[in-house]
């Protein structure tokens, strides 16, 4: 009997073994809220075995939550400082490091009444009386919109309007109900199923605001998951590429 028990302990431990690591937990940038749907549909079919868990949310809160001690194992990034310091400290494999897109900025209204045919400068009418972005402090298209209004030299003349989302999913949402009349935000959010049809958008030229490279890292709690390894080489795969563009994540030339 106590042989037996042993053995049912061992078949037990390994089991469970075997669960934890075909679990695992992912911090995505908020921008990719909906492309992930897609992308994880596509991972699924080529790892069955493995299951997701997901958080997105600003990549500065989420880059704080990894040095103090978050057990995320992948971290998608929409600002490849934010890996790369987590390399320096030591808390993120350097081998792993991926860069799997870059972020595009656009002025997005949900309103038929709101012309946006300026782009930026239309934001200066009177019609649009609140314009969203994500916050400067924590969010990476943040720090695009606030740099893309002073190329502009309007981050003065607009200040009364702003409205600021915790993340740029937020933002987004600011625009949707009609709590803001335009704001600036990510172009995969407008490209999404839900959304596209939504109101009307312009692209924010490039040169207003610094590339928005976007990358993913394996973080050193994710080191010892397999499925963490297996999730980046799916990043960098054919139809990861192809989900990415049909969001308009495109890679830099």
């Amino acid at each position: 009997m106590h042989r037996v028990l042993v053995i049912l302990l061992a078949v037990a431990i390994v089991c469970n073994r075997g669960a934890r690591a075909g679990e695992l937990s992912i911090a995505a940038a908020s921008d990719l809220v909906f492309c992930l749907e897609d992308l994880h549909r596509a991972f699924a079919k080529v790892h069955p075995d493995i299951t997701l868990k997901v958080t997105t949310g600003a990549s500065g809160n989420i880059f704080a939550q990894i040095n103090n001690g978050a057990p995320f194992h992948v971290y998608l990034s929409a600002d490849m400082r934010y890996p790369r310091e987590l390399i320096k400290a030591g808390l993120a494999d350097e081998g792993s490091l991926t860069l799997y897109a870059s972020g595009h900025l656009v002025v997005w209204t949900a309103s038929d009444e709101i012309d946006i045919s300026e782009g930026v400068r239309s934001l200066t009418r009177g019609s649009v009386r609140k314009v969203a972005i994500a916050n400067p402090e924590h969010a990476p298209y943040g720090r695009a919109a606030r740099a893309a209004l002073e190329h502009f030299n309007l981050w003065d003349v607009l200040k009364g309007k702003l409205v600021f989302g915790e993340n740029i999913a937020q933002t987004a949402q600011f625009v949707e109900t009609g709590n803001a009349d335009a704001g600036l935000v990510a172009l995969s959010i407008v490209l999404a199923p839900n959304l596209k049809s939504n109101g009307r958008w312009i692209e924010v030229p490039e040169h207003a605001y610094p590339r928005l490279e976007q990358g993913a890292v394996i973080t050193k709690a994710g080191t010892t998951n397999p499925a963490s390894s297996a999730y980046i080489e799916f990043l960098a795969s054919r139809e990861a590429r192809r989900i990415f563009d049909r969001f308009g994540f495109r890679l830099p030339e």
